[in-house]
C-alpha cells in the first residue's frame, strides 16, 4: 500500500477548509439525525481519518493528537460531525489493541473502515462456543452507527468486561435517538441476536497499553504504550472545545458592529461575558494540548503512568468539559430572544455543549472524584 505524507499542518488546513459546507448542512444534519453520507464522504476524503489507523494499514504518520485538533476545528462548524468524527477516529486507535488477524479483518477492504461502538455491557450476554462466543444483547449510544461497517460492544465476560469487534451483517440499528442536543450523531441503540465472535475478535476491556502490549508489539506507535483509559475520552473533549470555540466566534460575530441601548457592543456586561469567556475557552484548550503533549512524552520514553497521573487525566477530562460549558453558558444567557430559534446557530451550540457535558467521566463529581481519592492517599475506587 503507497504510503501517503501529509503534515499536520495539510491536515489541520483540510478540517478548516470542511467548516464553511459542514455550517451549511449543521441544520440538515440535525433534521436527518445521523451524519449525512455528503458529510461522511467528504470526512474520507480528506484523509484526517487516516491520522488514527495503524500505519500498516494506510494510516498516517502523525501524531496521535492532530485527531483532537482537528475535532476542535471541525466541532466549531457541526459538533455533530465532530463528536462522529472524533469517535471514528478513536475507534481506529483502538482496533490497534485487537490482535493482528482481527486487524487485518476490519482494515481488509483498506483504511477507510469507519468503526462505532458502545463500550458498556448494555443488556447482553456473552458465552463461550467452540472458537468463540456467541454474544446477543441491547446497547445504547453507538454515535455514527448508520455509517460504520463495524461495531465494538462490551460485555461480561468470565473474567469481566471484554470488548467485542463485530461486522455490519452481525448488528441491527434501532432508531431511539430523539433528543435535544448532538442530534445529529444519530447515536441510535444496537441488537445482537445470538452472533458468534471469533476468538480473536474478543479482547479483555481497557487492558491495551497496561497489561497487554498488543498493540505495541504489533505497531511499535507510541499511542499503544499508553493505558487505554488515559488516552480514550479526550476525542470527547476535544469536539467541547470546538463547540465552545463555536461559541466565541458566533457570539462575536452577532454583536460586532452593534451600537444603541440593549445587548449590543457597548454593553460592558457583553464586553466582560466575551472576555470571560474567550479566556476560559482558551485555558481548556491549552490544559487539554498540555496533558496530551505530556502523555506522549512519557510513552516515547517508555514510562509508567502513576495511579496520581492517571487520576488527573480523567479529572482534566471533566474541568476542560466543564469549564468549556461554564463559557458556552455564560455567553447563551446574553444572546436575547433571537438566539432561541431553530436557525440561529447559538441555540444549536449550547443545546449540543449540554449533551456532551452529560457524559459520566466529563462531569467532574465523576470524573474528577478519583483525583481526589488518589491525592488523600485513598485507593481508587472507579476507572482511571
Amino acid at each position: 500500500m503507497a504510503e501517503q505524507v501529509l503534515s499536520p499542518k495539510e491536515l489541520l488546513q483540510r478540517a478548516t477548509d470542511l467548516m464553511p459546507v459542514l455550517k451549511e448542512r449543521a441544520a440538515h444534519t440535525e433534521e436527518l439525525r445521523r451524519i449525512p453520507d455528503e458529510s461522511v464522504q467528504d470526512l474520507i476524503a480528506s484523509g484526517l481519518h487516516l491520522i488514527s489507523v495503524p500505519q500498516r494499514f494506510g494510516g498516517l504518520d502523525v501524531g496521535y493528537g492532530e485527531i483532537l485538533e482537528a475535532g476542535a476545528i471541525l466541532g466549531s462548524a457541526c459538533p455533530a460531525t465532530a463528536w462522529c468524527y472524533s469517535l471514528w477516529s478513536a475507534h481506529s486507535w483502538l482496533a490497534g489493541h485487537w490482535p493482528l488477524q482481527a486487524q487485518e479483518e476490519l482494515f481488509g477492504n483498506g483504511p477507510d473502515a469507519l468503526c462505532s461502538s458502545s463500550l458498556n455491557p448494555g443488556r447482553s450476554t456473552l458465552e463461550k462456543t467452540e472458537g468463540g462466543f456467541r454474544l446477543s444483547g441491547r446497547w445504547e449510544f453507538s454515535s455514527g452507527c448508520d455509517s460504520a461497517q463495524w461495531l465494538m460492544l462490551g460485555s461480561e465476560g468470565p473474567g469481566g468486561l471484554v470488548w467485542s469487534l463485530l461486522p455490519k451483517s452481525d448488528f441491527e440499528i434501532i432508531d431511539t435517538w430523539f433528543v435535544s442536543g448532538l442530534r445529529g450523531s444519530g447515536s441510535k441503540a444496537i441488537a445482537v441476536t445470538n452472533a458468534f465472535i471469533p476468538s480473536h475478535r474478543v479482547i479483555p476491556a481497557d487492558s491495551g497499553g497496561d497489561d497487554d502490549w498488543t498493540g505495541w508489539e504489533i505497531h511499535q506507535d507510541d499511542r499503544y504504550r499508553i493505558p487505554i483509559p488515559v488516552l480514550l475520552g479526550w476525542e470527547l473533549v476535544a469536539t467541547m472545545v470546538g463547540i465552545a470555540i463555536g461559541m466565541v466566534e458566533e457570539f462575536t460575530d452577532r454583536f460586532t458592529g452593534t451600537s444603541g441601548p440593549g445587548r449590543t457592543a457597548d454593553s460592558g456586561g457583553v464586553q466582560i461575558r466575551l472576555s470571560q469567556a474567550s479566556a476560559e475557552v482558551a485555558a481548556a484548550h491549552a490544559l487539554l494540548r498540555a496533558d496530551i503533549q505530556e502523555t506522549f512524552a512519557k510513552a516515547g520514553q517508555g514510562e509508567k503512568f502513576s495511579t496520581l497521573e492517571r487520576a488527573r487525566y480523567r479529572r482534566d477530562k471533566a474541568l476542560v468539559t466543564q469549564t468549556c460549558l461554564r463559557a458556552v453558558n455564560g455567553l447563551f444567557d446574553l444572546t436575547g430572544g433571537h438566539a432561541l430559534f431553530d436557525s440561529a446557530v447559538l441555540q444549536r451550540h449550547h443545546r449540543d455543549a449540554q449533551a456532551v457535558a452529560h457524559r459520566d467521566g466529563l462531569i467532574m463529581e465523576v470524573g474528577g472524584s478519583q483525583y481526589g481519592r488518589v491525592a488523600l492517599g485513598l485507593e481508587p475506587d472507579g476507572r482511571i
